[in-house]
């Protein structure tokens, strides 16, 4: 059995030692496959920040390679000449003399409003994504010792 003393050569390699300070065999295999848990996590999150720039970098190319400004102008002139001195031309000279108009107009529009306006995400946004992360496996680098308290 384990629990008796002294070990043999063979056994030792399947003990852990408490009062020891580095990493045993069974505590280092252990450590490898919770290390390995959180790779799926990192690929994850490199995914998704890579997918964030790269969402980033179309948006911004739309943005600087797709901004149009329009000009439009127009003129409208309208303009009825009635000749005569009869009591018929006056009447009408009168009446629609009213629709002479002359209308004017200049229009500057643009796409601006339309186009996205993307922000990237900082290097401290990053830093704040991967910390979790980092963080998770320096706890996975460190549970081995309070383990150790089990025994």
């Amino acid at each position: 059995k384990q629990t008796l003393l002294p070990l043999l050569r063979e056994e030792t390699s399947s003990f852990i030692f408490p009062c020891k300070p580095t990493l045993q065999r069974p505590e280092l295999q252990h450590m490898v496959m919770e290390l390995l848990r959180c790779i799926p996590l990192l690929l994850f999150l490199l995914f998704v920040c890579g997918l964030d720039h790269f969402i980033f970098s179309i948006l911004s190319i739309i943005q600087h390679h797709s901004f149009i400004e329009y000009s439009y102008q127009s003129s409208h002139h309208l303009s009825v000449n009635v000749m005569g001195t009869s009591l018929m031309a006056e009447l009408l000279r009168s009446t629609i003399g009213a629709l002479n108009t002359s209308f004017d107009s200049e229009v500057e529009t643009s796409n601006l409003a339309c186009l996205p306006q993307p922000t990237g995400m900082t290097r401290q946004q990053y830093l704040n994504t991967f910390l979790p992360l980092g963080a998770l496996a320096l706890l996975c680098l460190a549970q081995v010792y309070p383990f150790r308290l089990r025994r």
